[in-house]
């Protein structure tokens, strides 16, 4: 990623209509919107006599590339701010995408696409049927660009690369890599940036160099890291974890509890008492017989799969198990959980 070529988030305030009494319960901000619009457009109401049934006020939202010229078609997302109960089949009137500075860089407008629905409302018991999220939707193109938001990518005729996952191997790497094909040309700074100096004659092509350090192979360093999680049960490790010589015990514990109803009489000659329905709960505890399994020290994670998989635990065991390992000091790797 080069430094200044990033992405952009623009906001606005707008107003959905056609929503055939989908829209909002007459909140203020919503009638108010209505009547500042029909000002605009010659139109004076007082805000006390319009509905707002058929429209709903939303925020739309989207962002911007960098080096987006004005004239391009960007996607937006239009997000109900009321209590409107859907957003389908409704259009979106031209709404201003400001920027965190505060200025217009694009203009949205156009009907909605909203992935779900609600029907059944007001049938037969009051079933309502619902799928998704009806009062979230988006306009594929919905949005103009106006204004081109400025981007310098080349100060002080130098360039910065930036690195998504910052490492000081991968960092150093990159730069060797870039001055094996341009000398004496790139420092890395810190783990995540490595610099690089345009060289003489390529001061006005800044994007033919940058191509031509795309193109440079290089092989990043991959942390020592396992991902668990425990939602889901899924588990994944890098190539480079190593678990140092330890031992791993692993049991089962089953408990069963069933119930059960059983009659209870007085004695034959009793002239007290009356017959009951006695509920019975029994319990029952069963312990698998655990073992002490020894693991020697391992330095592929193919082998610390084919380990614990002979234990025969599942995906939530291997997270008790790993996340003992780290206490115990025996993984050497990063214990990520989610």
């Amino acid at each position: 990623m080069v430094a200044g070529a990033r992405d952009n988030q623009l906001s606005g305030y707008g107003l959905v209509v056609g929503l055939a009494g989908d829209g909002d319960k007459d909140p203020v901000y919503t009638v108010q919107a209505v009547a500042n619009m029909l000002q605009r457009f010659g139109i004076t109401v007082p805000a006390s006599t319009l509905s707002a049934k058929n429209v709903s006020a939303v925020m739309v939202t989207a962002d911007i590339q960098a080096f987006v010229k004005s004239g391009t078609r960007i996607d937006v997302t239009v997000a109900s701010m009321g209590d409107a109960k859907s957003l389908q089949g409704g259009i979106l009137l031209q709404t201003p995408l400001f920027g965190a500075d505060g200025k217009v860089y694009a203009v949205a407008q156009g009907a909605l696409s909203v992935g779900g629905f609600v029907s059944g409302q007001g049938g037969g018991g009051g079933a309502t049927i619902q799928k998704n999220h009806p009062t979230v939707a988006s306009i594929a193109g919905g949005a103009l660009v106006e204004n081109e938001i400025p981007t310098a990518i080349v100060r002080n005729n130098q360039i910065d690369l930036l690195l998504r996952e910052p490492d000081f191997t991968s960092a150093a790497r990159m730069s060797a890599a870039i001055n094996a094909v341009f000398p004496d040309s790139s420092l890395a700074m810190d783990p995540t940036t490595v610099r690089v100096k345009v060289p003489e004659g390529l001061e006005h092509a800044a994007v033919d160099f940058i191509a031509r350090l795309e193109a440079i192979e290089v092989n990043p360093d991959v942390p020592a890291r396992i991902i668990i999680n425990e939602r889901t049960g899924t588990i994944v490790a890098t190539s480079k974890i190593k678990i140092s010589s330890c031992a791993v015990s692993h049991g089962e514990l089953t408990i069963s509890i069933a119930s059960s109803l059983e009659v209870s009489q007085p004695n034959p000659l009793s002239q007290t008492g009356q017959t009951v329905v006695v509920p019975r709960t029994e319990t029952k505890t069963t312990e698998a017989k655990g073992k002490l399994v020894p693991l020697p020290d391992m330095p592929s994670v193919e082998k610390i799969a084919s380990a614990l998989n002979a234990l025969g635990v599942t995906p939530r065991d291997m997270m008790a198990i790993f996340t003992a390992m780290k206490q115990a000091g025996a993984l050497q790797a990063e214990l990520v959980l989610r």
